[in-house]
């Protein structure tokens, strides 16, 4: 009895996943989350919202809904479908933002990233960037002591490895401009991050940029010059930029 959970508010369910052959591979009497935060596989993400509070259900998830191809060592083999048991125990509003210390918004922002690039392996580019604008939030968020040296060091860190992530799945959705972006946010935090640096050319050249993609990728080059990556690069340019040979 009750409503069903509403967007943005935080869930207490227990979870049963089990293999086609019977095997175990989940068991939580009390997982919390917010549906639509991407820290649960897709299967629960879109089965919990359906339910109400005391109700149980059985979600049998196709591995695209569960841990997709790649599956997850050492208990769910690739490409496995599960069934999942899930019973609805509460429905609660989300809670409010918190400052939090320094080491808790990395830790936070650390889960949230992998969570991402989970999504990512398997396919899931929208969830990706959802878990990375997440993650980003994490590291942004009111603290509460300020972050000494090395933890704002590892802040930075970790916002550039995110953003660098979102630019990552922006081009897989070929959303040019929000990829360019995020390569430019990383770049003003580490003006010589290589990754950064190499999506930001193949960024420009794509719009074509091509002066100014050369000029990213040569300042690439500098920072890693045995990359084969971005001597491709470069010599595609080239080529474009080349007049035709006359016969």
């Amino acid at each position: 009895g009750g409503p069903q959970p509403q967007p943005g508010q935080e869930v207490s369910v227990k979870v049963l996943g089990a293999l086609e052959d019977g095997g175990l591979v989940e068991r939580d009497p009390r997982l919390n989350f917010v549906p639509g935060h991407g820290d649960v596989v897709q299967a629960l993400e879109l089965g919990v919202p359906t339910m109400q509070p005391g109700e149980i259900s059985f979600f049998l998830a196709a591995c695209p809904y569960a841990y997709g191809r790649p599956g997850r060592e050492p208990d769910v083999p690739p490409e496995a479908p599960l069934l999942f048991e899930v019973t609805l125990l509460e429905v609660r509003d989300g809670p409010d933002p918190q400052p939090l210390p320094p080491a808790a918004r990395l830790r936070l922002g650390s889960q949230r990233r992998e969570r991402g690039n989970f999504h990512f392996a398997r396919g899931d580019f929208a969830a990706a960037l959802r878990s990375y604008r997440l993650a980003l939030h994490a590291l942004d968020g009111p603290a509460t002591v300020p972050p000494g040296p090395d933890e704002e060091e590892e802040l930075q860190e970790q916002r550039v490895k995110c953003l660098n992530n979102c630019a990552a799945a922006e081009m897989k959705v070929g959303r040019v401009e929000e990829a360019l972006a995020a390569c430019e946010a990383a770049l003003r935090i580490s003006p010589d991050n290589g990754r950064a640096l190499l999506r930001r050319g193949q960024l420009l050249a794509e719009q074509g940029r091509d002066a100014e993609a050369a000029l990213v990728l040569r300042r690439a080059l500098e920072l890693d010059p045995v990359s084969k990556v971005i001597h491709a690069e470069l010599s595609r340019l080239a080529k474009r930029q080349s007049p035709p040979s006359s016969t």
